[in-house]
This record gives C-alpha cells, structure tokens and sequence, in this order.
C-alpha cells in the first residue's frame, strides 16, 4: 500500500463514516466469503442496535470476488437481505453453469492424448476451457440497473472491480459511482482507473483464470485492450477502496493459514521433487493470496502510527486513519477440497487425473473449479463459523463510530 493512497484518501471529507467491503478472487473458493457475509447479516439482525439496511457503502471485487460484489451491489436497496439471496445463488451453482471442457471421451484416460487436447484448445482459445456458461449465468444473476439504483439513492457510494491488461500490463480498476463528473481516478506505476458502467463482461474479465479462462476485450483509456483475472498484478488490493472513501475496510480472503506440504506424505525434506499438481497449486495459490497479508499488514502499522500521536497532533493533520479488518479461513481449503474432487464433473476430473495434476496436493488446483454443492456448503458453513468468532470485531467495524 502507497503511504500516498493512504494520505491522500484521508484528505478526503465525507459526510458518513464510509465502509468498505473488499472481496478477493480464487474460483470456487470465494464460496467461503458468502458464508463470512450470511454470519454478518445473522449478526446484525439480532443485534438491537443495528440498522437492516445495506452496511456496506463501497464494494470492490477481484476475480469471483468481483462477482459477489457485483451481485451485491445489485441487490443492495434490499439491505441484508442481499446476503440470503448471493447465497441462494451460489447454492443453485454448479461447474456446469460456468465452464466446460471439449475434450472427446476416449481421450480422457490418456495423458499424452489429454493435453494434445488441451494444447489445441489453449491454441485456438487462448484457453483450456470454454467459460460462456458463465457469461450466461452473470447476464441472469447480476442485476445490472439495480447497481445503479443503488447508487442514485444513496444506498452506495461506488462498485469497483479489477482486471489486469495482457495487452499493455497495466492493472486496470473500473469504477462506477452516481455521477461519472464527480469521479475523481487515479493513476499509479502499473495500475490505473477509470470510469466504468459495470458490466457482465468486466466480471468475465475479472474473472479470467489464467490458462483456464480467455481474456476478455473491455475498451480502455479510448482502446480496446484484453483483460485477464485481476489477481494477477494486484499489488495494494486495499487501494480502490480508500481512494473510493472507504474509512473502514472489510476484506474477505480466501487464502488459508497455512499450506499443505508440497508433495502429500512426504517429509519436510523429500527425496521426490513435487508433482505437477503441486506446481499448479502453488502458481495459483501466488497469483490469488500472497499480495493481501502484505497490503493489510502495512496498512494496519500505518493506522497504529497515526493513532500512537498525540490526540493535538493528530486533530491538526489532513488525514485520518484507516481501519481494516481482514478475514481468511481458519482451516486449509486445500484439504477441503480434496474431500470433494470426485464432484467435479467426470470430464474434468479424469482431464486433470489424466494430466496428473490431483495427485499430491492437487486439490489446490481443483478448489478453483469446484462449483459443487458438497464443497461450496462446506466453504459458506466454514466463513460463518470464521464470523461469527469475530462477532465483536464485525460489530465494532460495522456499527462502531
């Protein structure tokens, strides 16, 4: 995090403490921020103090964190009621509803034949699996004027999500706020914003796994450039955020505590090298998770140094403080997910079994694409359980002054 971002957002003046909600990208995993949510919602309804309505007033997604933010932000004039219906709709989901694979059923159990398969689709794709069953369930779950409804009353103050440009490498943040004149962007080395109309096809961009997913044309700065997931080159995830106005940020991750062994079984020195699904899981688990601990430590010391000053010196400075709660799951997801790898639809898993890449610790690879109702009620009964142990921090960050 820029301790420019940081001081130049606290310069801002806003009429009502202003909380963020920032919600991070992993596939199938971000089932776990639907269930961090839900306990918010259950929190804040039995609590007599708190209002119904929306508790958020800015969002900003990465990746499937895009689309939860997206689909909120559509529901938001709801209030909490936004919460049950993002997780009815991730209930409903299934892998088929957001991929597929075209690969031959007799090529399934042969590794050469398999990635020769795989290798033309990349080639002729630029991708190994076919996700327009997702551009489908977006144009039908994400409601688009609803997002500006939102915004017109009042309800929010911004949606943001980001992308990252495999034309130019930039980092790209598209914003939508009530007024495209009020919008004040921002420009930083390798990462810009600008005023965007959030559409179904920005959370395609944002969403594009690398590798798995193709890039999606989005037309930037007056050209038209191709975008894949917004994980990758996403140094300061907490940035849009605060330079939206955020005061309190939110951050739902879905890292984990602590990575399982590279090769299952082995000792912390092994004789083998690690599997192919083990390489897989790491390059993944790097593009998704390892920039947000960084982002929200830093920003965390900054905050205890403003508030170490003197009350006098503090009143006299332009800036204020930044307040961050992070929540990540408290057990390891890729141990989740290898309990589930057999409900991936037949043609994928005996494709990744082929290739040899659930072996190991290849249930990280596979948590990704795991929209199964087994896995993703263990990840949303997993974040309830993660939020309603910080029962006390959710309230003070929601309703604290």
């Amino acid at each position: 995090m820029s301790l420019d971002t940081i001081i130049h957002s606290g310069m801002r003046q806003f009429g009502r403490p202003t909380v963020g909600l920032v919600l991070m990208g992993g596939g199938a995993r971000t089932a776990y921020q639907v269930g961090v949510l839900r306990a918010l919602a259950s929190i804040l309804q039995a609590h007599p103090g708190a209002s119904r309505g929306f508790p958020f007033q800015v969002l900003v997604g990465t990746s499937a964190g895009a689309i939860n933010a997206a689909f909120l932000a559509g529901r938001a004039n709801l209030g909490l009621r936004a919460f049950e219906q993002l997780a009815e709709f991730w209930s409903r989901l299934r892998s088929t509803d957001v991929y597929r694979l075209n690969v031959p059923p007799w090529v399934r159990f042969s590794r050469f034949a398999v990635a020769l398969v795989l290798s033309r689709n990349a080639r002729a794709n630029g991708a190994m699996l076919d996700n327009s069953p997702l551009l489908e369930i977006l144009r039908e779950g994400i409601l688009v004027n609803g997002v500006e409804e939102a915004l017109r009353s009042n309800t929010i103050d911004a949606l943001a999500v980001t992308g990252s440009s495999y034309t130019s490498g930039v980092h790209w943040t598209f914003c939508q706020t009530a007024s495209r004149a009020e919008f004040k962007g921002w420009a930083r080395p390798g990462r810009r914003s600008e005023y965007h109309r959030v559409t179904v096809e920005h959370l395609m961009a944002s969403s594009a796994l690398p590798f798995l997913f193709p890039a999606t044309p989005l037309t930037v700065d007056g050209r038209t450039e191709h975008f894949g997931d917004g994980s990758m080159r996403q140094v300061t995830p907490l940035s849009p955020a605060m330079h939206l106005g955020a005061r309190k940020i939110l951050v739902v991750g879905v890292g984990q505590p602590e990575r399982r062994g590279l090769v299952e079984g082995q000792s912390a020195s092994p004789v083998k090298g690690p599997t192919l699904g083990s390489m897989a899981g790491h390059v993944m688990a790097s593009v998704f998770h390892d920039t947000l601990q960084a982002d929200v430590e830093q920003t965390q010391r900054v905050t205890q140094t403003i508030n170490r000053l003197p009350r006098e010196a503090a009143a006299a400075m332009p800036y204020k403080s930044i307040d961050v709660l992070a929540i990540a799951p408290s057990r390891s997801l890729d141990a989740l997910a290898q309990q589930f790898t057999s409900e991936l639809p037949s043609a994928i898993r005996d494709a990744l079994g082929g290739l040899g890449v659930l072996k190991g610790s290849g249930g990280t690879l596979a948590s990704y694409l795991l929209f199964e109702p087994g896995f993703v009620q263990s990840l949303i009964a997993l974040g309830e359980s993660d939020a309603h142990s910080l029962k006390a921090e959710l309230l003070e960050m929601i309703l604290g002054s």
